[in-house]
């Protein structure tokens, strides 16, 4: 976490710097002091202990400095001297996409913006667009983004909830007196954004839990502290989230889990098919009359109503009920069916790892193969590889297997689509990859589909990354119609790719729906260029179970010498002539 407070000051005082109309090696010594941080594998912490500081490229004494004199004291005398003065509104409009530092300062400068109101105002009277490097188009690109980030903006990701939650949940198992403690509301549902981050724990002295939950370390501000229920805002980064705790006794938890779990439509669902069957669901459990007849476990209270117990992910009434009732339930990809992860980046291209430590932290996740998927020669800007770098780690790849038992490393690529829909790579290099994943990097707002289908049609190409091109937190993603990609995916017996970085997400849970009924099979891939990048597998893995899938529809679940055994394709079926 350290790494993380460090690298979010020093991308703040670029930020303020540039504001400020500072331009040059000092904006871009803290840029890169930042990144620096985040791609390190080592706590600053025990690196700054041992001296070891200045020994980092990019971290020279003045920096070392700096991070140490946070470590030990909690602040930072440079943060506080260049963030004064500036406004926290400008700062925010660094959070829209399309915004750096120095358009900021020309607008504050020169139209006199000062905050989000100030540039809708700009927009619309049309003074942004004759600011010097802007034009109609990038303005265009600016107000979308704008809306894009309002539409989100009372929600925050399913990463950055599932942290603080995992901290919060974490601190109260050591709370005296709890004996069970669990995520709840959409967070436990796995939507892809949260709204609350709500908690509930049982135990026997509910006061005494909610104050022990109130004295958090990381509590900023305490909301309410009561007997049952308490809530406080916790610190996340640059900013605060509120956390809600409900305490239940034990002999209601589980109805308790089952209410605050939701979704509402599911509730609702629920309570209407008890009261046709003579009974009263709440979260003090499911009653018929006076007697209560199920409350402690959520399985009891789905058995009493008829059905067996419906994973949290599939409670939105799209049918769920239905088919619990009729028996039809699905058995949902699990953790456990996850074999390795299909789209994992090293320090080769843009990554912070190397070959052995991916190796190593997939091991540990308990997977038997991981793909290296590292850019290709287009993307210059994530160090992206050449033919003959491609090459040379293909070699250390087959050599590195040489090595290991009970593990396969799969020789891979995340190869540029072009403009043409061609690849970045001949076939003849492609051919000797294990392990083949299109992407689309550039050429945004042109129509991509054609290019995506014709990457497809290649013999080599066993998946395309993140389809849809958008990051929740606000890109809207390629032009493509996403229906024609999953048909030819369909036609052509390729996979699509479920993205399970938490900002991508992609596909979304509604196109893996499509892909399913189409018999298009998902590959699942962190996508991942950092230490705990390839944990977030497990968001991934929520998105797939709210679309239903099970384990046969997901690649991953197959073993290495299955996945190599599937690496021919359909030939394209040619179009009978009339």
């Amino acid at each position: 976490m350290k790494n993380r407070e460090v690298a979010a000051m020093f991308d703040r005082i670029a930020d303020a710097l540039e504001i400020k109309g500072e331009t040059g090696f000092k904006v871009v010594a803290y840029s890169k002091a930042a990144r620096i941080l985040l791609d390190m594998t080592e706590d600053v912490e025990t690196v700054a202990r041992e001296g070891r500081l200045e020994t980092i490229p990019g971290i020279g004494e003045g920096l070392a400095k700096k991070i140490v004199e946070y470590l030990d004291m909690g602040t930072m005398s440079k943060y506080r001297e260049v963030m004064a003065g500036v406004p926290e509104t400008l700062l925010g409009l660094l959070e829209i996409q399309g915004l750096g530092g120095k358009t900021v300062h020309l607008m504050h400068e020169e139209l006199g913006v000062k905050d989000l109101d100030g540039l809708k105002r700009s927009i619309a009277d049309g003074s942004l667009a004759k600011l010097h490097g802007m034009g109609e188009k990038k303005v265009e690109n600016i107000r979308k983004a704008i809306e894009t980030r309002e539409r989100v903006a009372e929600r925050i990701s399913i990463g950055e909830a599932a942290l603080v939650a995992d901290e919060v949940i974490a601190y109260l198992e050591k709370a005296p007196g709890i004996s069970r403690v669990s995520a709840a509301g959409s967070l436990r549902r796995m939507k892809e954004t949260v709204g609350d981050i709500d908690v509930l724990a049982c135990g026997k002295n509910g006061a005494e839990i909610i104050r022990y939950f109130a004295r958090n370390p990381n509590a900023v501000r305490v909301l309410a502290e009561g007997e049952t229920k308490g809530s406080v805002t916790v610190r996340a980064g640059e900013t605060e989230r509120q956390v809600d705790l409900r305490v239940v006794d034990a002999s209601e938890y589980g109805a308790a889990l089952l209410y605050f779990t939701g979704s509402k439509a599911h509730n609702i669902k629920l309570r209407g098919l008890a009261k046709e069957r003579g009974l009263k669901i709440s979260e003090y459990g499911v009653f018929r009359g006076t007697k209560r007849l199920a409350s402690r476990e959520e399985e009891d209270c789905y058995r009493v109503l008829g059905m067996p117990w419906i994973p949290p992910e599939m409670r939105e009434d799209r049918g769920e009920v239905e088919s619990a009732l009729d028996g039809r339930l699905p058995r949902l990809v699990e953790a456990g069916d996850i074999r390795g992860d299909l789209h994992v980046h090293t320090r080769a291209s843009d990554g912070s790892l190397s070959l052995g430590e991916v190796v190593d932290l997939a091991r540990k996740m308990g997977y038997s193969y991981v793909a290296i998927c590292d850019h290709s020669q287009a993307a210059k800007y994530a160090r992206g590889l050449a033919a003959d770098r491609l090459a040379a780690e293909m070699e250390e790849i087959e050599a590195l297997n040489r090595t290991l038992k009970g593990f396969r490393v799969l020789k891979g690529s995340e190869v540029d689509i072009l403009s043409d829909g061609s690849l970045d790579f001949p076939d003849e290099l492609l051919g000797r990859l294990d392990f083949v994943v299109a992407a689309v990097h550039s050429g945004f707002k042109k129509n991509v589909t054609e290019r995506m289908l014709k990457a497809l049609e290649n013999p080599h190409v066993r998946t395309i990354a993140h389809p849809s091109g958008r990051l929740i937190s606000g890109r809207e993603g390629y032009d493509v119609d996403l229906d024609k990609v999953i048909d030819g995916a369909a036609r052509l017996g390729k996979a699509l790719e479920l993205n399970s970085y938490y900002d991508r997400l992609d596909l979304d849970e509604l196109h893996l729906k499509k892909a399913k009924e189409k018999g298009v099979k998902i590959t699942m891939g962190t996508d991942t260029h950092f230490a705990d990048g390839l944990a977030m597998m497990r968001f991934g893995l929520g998105i797939a179970r709210r679309a239903w899938l099970g384990k046969g529809d997901v690649l991953n679940s197959l073993t290495a010498a299955e996945l190599l055994g599937r690496k021919a394709a359909k030939k394209p079926r040619r179009k009978r002539r009339s």
